[in-house]
This record gives structure tokens, C-alpha cells and sequence, in this order.
């Protein structure tokens, strides 16, 4: 009997995929990574993996990755809530998904899961979101949300044309390998680094990102096919979030609520600072407009459906604090606890 063939992950070099590698290794799978020709590979260094260098936006090297693989996972996403050139986006989020699906359904991939988002999903007045909330692209905020929700509705397309594709949908993942760092990530770095004043009345969904990873690994086991998958945990406003940073840490609490429109303001000033310079602004217009809602969701489905752990918050953020400060990422404050 033959070896099975390798498993392809797309987007192994980010955060989510470099914890879905490491799962997928301690399972015992042989692990094929699509990397593009000038990626940031640090969080893939010392792996006992394949690389097979391509491009989204290139069919040819997608049939080359895809090539003997019976199981794919499609995390690659540009994750940008500023981009100078927006068609980015979308030629990556929306025709790169699409095309990366299509060649693992022409390779024979046996189950493809597709690595969605909660920005593709609707947001549900006095409670938490569920799968059933749709999204309007009208009301959906900024390109990047837009590109994941074309994306998200591109893949139940293939999967109501026959292609084995289970949706999940990450809520915000913390913890360790956050290389860039992801906006969640800097809000930590901010805190850490002392460059957080005051918050805004906001809150997020927040879950281990290897319980995201393992999340991956169930919907490919129990997955229904066509079906989405919230992998979440639990709902916090930023107050809650900044307050457990602080008890971790020893840090001052931020005891400052501003109102958004603060904020929206400094937001427009420093996009247009940003387009001028042709450089990052310091804080998004998107990520502004976006703080303006409040974030919650259920994951109820994938506990019950999929199995999907539930591990402590506060671990995590312990984790990616470490993280953080051992890259050199979140200064040096008084009062902090090593």
C-alpha cells in the first residue's frame, strides 16, 4: 500500500497556518507548504516540511502544489485593513481562493478547508453573531472584510457545485507566532509598549489559536460539506481585554474611554498622512470604523458539531505576551512582571 500523499497548507507562514503546521505535524502528516518566492518563512524555520513556491494569482503553480494531495487547507489571506492598492486584495482574498479551490477539486483533494472569517459574516444587534447572520456588501466595512466575504461566498459556490469544502470562520486568534503582528497582536504590543492611553467602547471574540488550529483538524474530520464553522470562544469588550493584560503583566490598567469619534479623527489624519508619505498609517481608517462595532459571536456549532476546544483566554494572552516581548516587540515599562 502507498504512503498517503502530502497535506497542502496554504498561508503556513502566518499565524493561524504556522499553528495548523505544527498540528498537523504532531499528527503524523506529511506537510507540502505554499510559499511565495519572497515570503517571510521565520515562523516555518526547523520544520520537517515541503515547500512548494507559487502564487494565488498562478494557476500553474497551484496545480503544482495541489499535485498528490489528498487533504488541502486554504489559510492564505492577505490580511491588510490598509492597503495603497486595494485591487490587492481582492485578486488575492476573492480569484486567489477561488483558484486555489478549483485546483485542488481538478487534483481529486478528497476534503478542502477553506479558512473564512467572522469580517465575512453579519453582525447581530443586542447579542452575538451566529452563521446564520448574513453579510451585505453594502454594509460590510472596508475592502479587506468586503474581499473575505466575496471570498467566503465564492466558496460555497464550489461547494454547492460538488467540491468537498468545509468553511471556517476564526473569530480573533491570540497567542504565540504572531509574526507581523496581526491587528489584534499590535493592540497587545500597544498596550505592552505603553502607547495605549485610553480605549473606545469595543469588543471582540477571542480564542486560543490553537484551539483555531485543532478547530482546522476537526472541520476536515466532522465538517459537513458547504457547511461554515465559527471557531470562537469567548465575547470581551476591549476594557476586559486591556484589564486581563494588566493582571498578567502588572501594568498600569487603561482607565481612559474616549469616545469613537476620537479616534475616526485621528484615523482620517493619519490615512491621509500615510497616502501622502506612501508609508503604514499609524491607525487605520478601516480598523477605526470598524472598533465602532461591537464583535461578538457564537461558536456553539463548532463545540457541538466539530468538537472545538475552548482553552482558557488567558493563557494565550500570557503567550503571546511572552512572544512579544522576546522578539523585542513590547519595551520596557516599570512595574512589569517578567
Amino acid at each position: 500500500m502507498s504512503a498517503p500523499g502530502p497535506t497542502l497548507v496554504t498561508g503556513g507562514t502566518g499565524f493561524v497556518g504556522a499553528h495548523l503546521v505544527r498540528a498537523l505535524l504532531a499528527r503524523g502528516d506529511r506537510v507540502r507548504c505554499l510559499v511565495r518566492e519572497r515570503s517571510d518563512r521565520t515562523n516555518l524555520e526547523g520544520l520537517d516540511i515541503e515547500l512548494a513556491t507559487g502564487d494565488l494569482r498562478d494557476r500553474a503553480s497551484l496545480a503544482r502544489a495541489v499535485a498528490g494531495c489528498r487533504v488541502v487547507y486554504h489559510c492564505a489571506a492577505d490580511y491588510r485593513l490598509f492597503a495603497r492598492r486595494v485591487a490587492d486584495l481582492y485578486e488575492c482574498n476573492v480569484e486567489g481562493t477561488r483558484n486555489l479551490l478549483r485546483a485542488a477539486g481538478d487534483a481529486g483533494a478528497e476534503r478542502i478547508v477553506y479558512t473564512s472569517s467572522v469580517a465575512a459574516l453579519g453582525l447581530r444587534a443586542g447579542g452575538p453573531s451566529d452563521e446564520t447572520v448574513a453579510a451585505s456588501l453594502e454594509t460590510t466595512i472596508g475592502h479587506y472584510k468586503k474581499s473575505k466575504l466575496l471570498a467566503q461566498q465564492a466558496a460555497l459556490e464550489l461547494a454547492a457545485q460538488g467540491l468537498p469544502v468545509v468553511i471556517v470562520n476564526p473569530s480573533t486568534p491570540i497567542g504565540e507566532l504572531d509574526v507581523k503582528p496581526t491587528p489584534t497582536g499590535r493592540i497587545i504590543v500597544d498596550y505592552l509598549a505603553g502607547r495605549m492611553p485610553a480605549y473606545v467602547d469595543t469588543g471582540l471574540n477571542l480564542i486560543d489559536v490553537r484551539d483555531v488550529a485543532a478547530g482546522h483538524l476537526l472541520a476536515e474530520a466532522r465538517g459537513r460539506i458547504g457547511e461554515i464553522y465559527i471557531l470562537g470562544h469567548r465575547d470581551l469588550t476591549l476594557k476586559q481585554i486591556l484589564d486581563l493584560l494588566a493582571e498578567l503583566t502588572g501594568l498600569p490598567p487603561v482607565r481612559v474611554r474616549v469616545p469613537h469619534a476620537l479616534p475616526l479623527a485621528a484615523a482620517v489624519l493619519s490615512t491621509a498622512w500615510a497616502r501622502l508619505a506612501r508609508g503604514e498609517p499609524r491607525v487605520s481608517l478601516e480598523s477605526a470604523r470598524m472598533a465602532t462595532k461591537t464583535m461578538f459571536f457564537d461558536a456553539s456549532k463548532a463545540v457541538r458539531e466539530l468538537g472545538l476546544p475552548q482553552s482558557p483566554v488567558e493563557e494565550a494572552l500570557r503567550r503571546a505576551v511572552d512572544y512579544f516581548r522576546a522578539r523585542g516587540l513590547a519595551g520596557s515599562r516599570p512595574g512589569a512582571r517578567a
